[in-house]
């Protein structure tokens, strides 16, 4: 990958594990609500493995690698067999073939007029272990809340999320490609934290469910300051998710739906609380406002370390065992 292969931080990849006890259920108190059946996030695995199987087809790693020192990885996979692990120790293609796919380059999408690579680099991934990570994440994440709010909903919190994150990206991290779901997946999480948030009044166990959420994201974020790990796009997506479930997870105030029934002369409460309309109303005004500037500074070509002198350190610390570099 002349010189900007995934050992030396040529490509950013985007991917934490997520435990899978803490989509529990167990908080919410209602248990009348509709429940959906889950279909659009297995879709979403299914079709991140059709991709990473296409890019594995078109990367040949036996016919464009036979010079390469140490050889491709599992030859018996013929066509699909993987880079040398010197090369990409993530068992997967080389940043060549995530480039020339669709991976997020900051030059390619300011300079080449190529914004497309903001949603298209969410559903490529590095290796067999980023796609194994982030699909078991998605699982654990996506499922529930499909279960609980319905396919319309998490798949607008994903889509939104991812390409908040890769905007994000975009503007802090423009010398490596970036490529990965976690941006979508932490936008998920950050809709997890907002949904308990604005649905305060209707769950047992609060504290717990607080504590669990916040103890989780921030043993994700805190990974994501590892070299070769694109954070920009993990708190982007958090962002985006965050705000999005301000205005698409609101749940109706605890026995709203009974007090419908009750005769006409009763009092009927509201559908929901007036805090809840608060969160809602400023989530929508900075969606609009974050989304606006992020994408007027990125094809204006402006760099985000030039407007914050610290934040490359949310990305990548450096320290005794490893430098940051760009």
């Amino acid at each position: 990958m002349a010189g900007e292969d995934l050992e030396r931080g040529g490509t950013k990849s985007r991917g934490n594990n997520y435990p899978s006890g803490y989509g529990s259920n167990q908080y919410y108190v209602d248990a009348s609500e509709r429940q959906w059946t889950s279909w659009l996030i297995p879709m979403f695995v299914v079709a991140n493995i059709a991709v990473f199987i296409v890019i594995m087809y078109v990367n040949d790693c036996q016919k464009n690698n036979l010079g390469f020192q140490g050889g491709c990885v599992a030859k018996f996979l013929g066509r699909l067999s993987f880079q040398p692990l010197k090369e990409n120790p993530l068992f997967g293609p080389s940043s060549s073939t995530l480039e020339k796919l669709g991976a997020l380059e900051w030059y390619k999408v300011v300079h080449g007029h190529q914004g497309w690579r903001l949603i298209s680099c969410i559903w490529l991934h590095a290796g067999v272990i980023h796609l194994l990570a982030n699909m078991l994440s998605l699982v654990f994440i996506g499922i529930r809340l499909e279960q609980q709010f319905g396919f319309v909903r998490v798949g607008m919190i994903y889509l939104l999320s991812g390409f908040g994150g890769s905007i994000l990206s975009s503007l802090f991290i423009q010398q490596n490609i970036s490529v990965g779901a976690s941006g979508a997946l932490f936008g998920l999480l950050g809709a997890m934290l907002s949904e308990l948030l604005t649905n305060w009044s209707i769950y047992s166990n609060k504290a717990a469910a607080l504590f669990t959420l916040l103890v989780i994201i921030a043993i994700n974020l805190a990974v994501g300051i590892l070299p070769h790990v694109d954070n920009f796009a993990h708190i982007g997506g958090f962002m985006a998710g965050f705000l999005l479930g301000f205005v698409l997870l609101l749940r109706p105030q605890f026995g709203w739906s009974e007090s419908r029934h009750l005769p006409a002369n009763s009092r009927v409460k509201s559908k929901h609380k007036a805090y809840q309309y608060v969160f809602w109303l400023v989530a929508v005004i900075l969606l609009v406002v974050g989304f606006t500037v992020g994408l007027v500074m990125l094809f204006r070509g402006e760099n985000g370390n030039k407007h914050c002198s610290w934040c490359h350190y949310l990305s990548c610390v450096p320290t005794s065992k490893w430098s940051c570099g760009n």
